[in-house]
C-alpha cells in the first residue's frame, strides 16, 4: 500500500503532527508513505519526462524524516491554494502550456483550465494507492473530485476558521483561538495605558467563529463576524459607553476579516474603497478604525493578528486532533473505506462521505451564539452543547 499525503490551504498548527502520525501508523501497517509536496500543485507540476522534477515535488517519508516535526508548526511539506480542476492559464506550468490538446480538453466555461487529467497521470505513475489529503473546504472539494473519478481518497479538515462542514474541529483552531485570547489580553495594556479604542482583526472571511470564540473566551465589549453585518453608529455610540464604563477608559473590539458594515452605511463611510461587486477590500478593521474615529473623536487603533494566529508550535488540543485524526486515517484505510473525511462529531471521532462536506457549508448560529442586536457572543444555553458549541 503507497499512501500518498498532501497539505492545501493555509499552513496551521496541527499539520506536522498529523503528518508524524500518518508516517508513524502507517510503518506499523506495512504501508510506504509518499509526501507529495506543495498541495495539489505537486501532482500538477510533476513532470513525466523530467528526472529532477520527482526530486522536487515528491519527497519519500520515513520515520527518520518526521521524527520531530510535530514539535514546530507550518507544513514540512509546504502547501498551495493551487486547484487543477479551475487553474488560471498562469498557474498552469511551463511544460503543460506547449500541451495543446491538454489545454484545449480541459478549458471550462470561466475561461479557466480544467487539468485533471495530467494530476490522473501523476498519481498512475507515482503507483499511489489511496490520497490522504489535509486542507479547507478548497482542497477537499478537490478530493472529492477526484473521488467521483475513482481515486482513492481521504480528506482531513484543517481551518483555523474552523469551517469545514461536518466536523466540529478542524486541526489548526485551537491554536488559533488560544493565540487570539493571549494577543487581545496583551493589547490590554497599551488600550488602557493610553484610554484607546483599540479594534483586533482576526482570521474568519466567510464565518466567525474564530472571532466568537476567542471573544467569548477573551472577554471583548463587541465581536463583529461576518453573518451579521454592523452599523459603524450603532457600534460608534457602543464603544463609547463601553470606555466610559472601564475603570482603565478603553474598549476592546474583535472583528473578523470577512466582518461587513451595513450596505448604506458600507457606501456612506467607505465608498469608492469597496469594488463594483459591493466585496469587501483588505482590511476591514482598518476601516472600521477609520469610521470610528471619525464618528468619535476618540484615539482608535487597529491590530490585525494575521499570521501571528497561524504560526509557531501548535497547542496541546491540535497536537491531541492532529494525531487522532491521523491515526483514524489510517485505521479507515486499512479497513477499506475511501471516499470519506475524518471528523468530530459531538466529541466523537468518526466519518462522513466526502461528497457530504464539499457540498455543505458552515456558519455560527447565530439564534444560539450571538446577540444580533448588541453585537456581542450569547451563549444563550450549553446544555446539550458540544464543546465548541456548534
Amino acid at each position: 500500500m503507497n499512501i500518498g499525503v498532501l497539505t492545501g490551504g493555509g499552513d496551521a498548527p496541527g499539520i506536522n503532527a498529523c503528518i508524524k502520525t500518518i508516517v508513524m501508523h502507517s510503518a506499523e501497517e506495512g504501508y510506504r508513505v509518499t509526501g507529495i509536496r506543495r498541495g495539489w500543485n505537486g501532482l500538477l507540476a510533476l513532470n513525466p519526462d523530467d528526472p529532477s522534477s520527482r526530486a522536487e515535488h515528491i519527497i519519500d517519508l520515513d520515520s527518520e524524516i518526521v521524527r520531530r516535526i510535530d514539535r514546530s508548526g507550518g507544513t514540512l511539506l509546504h502547501t498551495s491554494r493551487i486547484n487543477p480542476g479551475n487553474l488560471r492559464k498562469n498557474e498552469i506550468p511551463q511544460f503543460l502550456r506547449n500541451s495543446t490538446s491538454l489545454i484545449r480538453t480541459g478549458l471550462l466555461q470561466s475561461g479557466n483550465f480544467d487539468l485533471t487529467d495530467h494530476v490522473l497521470k501523476s498519481i498512475e505513475l507515482l503507483e499511489l494507492d489511496v490520497i490522504l489529503v489535509i486542507g479547507g473546504d478548497d482542497t477537499i472539494g478537490y478530493a472529492d473530485h477526484l473521488s467521483r473519478m475513482g481515486i482513492k481518497v481521504i480528506a482531513v479538515p484543517k481551518t483555523m476558521d474552523n469551517d469545514v462542514y461536518g466536523s466540529d474541529y478542524c486541526i489548526g483552531f485551537g491554536t488559533a483561538v488560544t493565540r487570539s485570547v493571549q494577543y487581545i489580553h496583551q493589547l490590554r495594556t497599551s488600550s488602557g495605558s493610553h484610554e484607546r479604542i483599540t479594534i483586533v482583526e482576526l482570521f474568519g472571511r466567510n464565518t466567525g467563529e474564530t472571532c466568537l470564540i476567542s471573544s467569548y473566551l477573551a472577554g471583548v465589549d463587541r465581536a463583529l463576524i461576518p453573518e451579521v453585518p454592523f452599523d459603524p453608529e450603532t457600534l460608534a455610540d457602543y464603544v463609547i459607553q463601553d470606555k466610559a464604563s472601564n475603570p482603565s477608559s478603553y474598549s476592546m473590539i474583535a472583528i473578523s476579516e470577512g466582518a461587513r458594515m451595513i450596505g448604506s452605511k458600507m457606501i456612506e463611510y467607505c465608498g469608492h474603497r469597496y469594488d463594483k461587486n459591493g466585496s469587501q477590500p483588505e482590511g476591514i478593521g482598518q476601516l472600521t478604525r477609520e469610521t470610528l474615529a471619525m464618528l468619535t473623536g476618540q484615539d482608535v487603533i487597529c491590530q490585525p493578528l494575521g499570521y501571528l494566529m497561524r504560526s509557531g508550535i501548535p497547542d496541546a488540543l491540535d497536537l491531541m486532533v492532529g494525531f487522532n485524526f491521523a491515526q483514524l486515517s489510517v485505521e479507515l484505510i486499512k479497513k477499506g473505506t475511501f471516499g470519506v473525511m475524518v471528523a468530530l462529531k459531538h466529541g466523537i471521532y468518526t466519518c462522513l462521505p466526502i461528497e457530504e462536506v464539499s457540498g455543505n457549508s458552515k456558519q455560527v448560529d447565530i439564534k444560539e451564539l450571538y446577540d444580533v442586536r448588541n453585537y456581542r457572543p450569547k451563549m444563550r444555553s450549553v446544555l446539550g452543547k458540544p464543546m465548541f458549541l456548534y
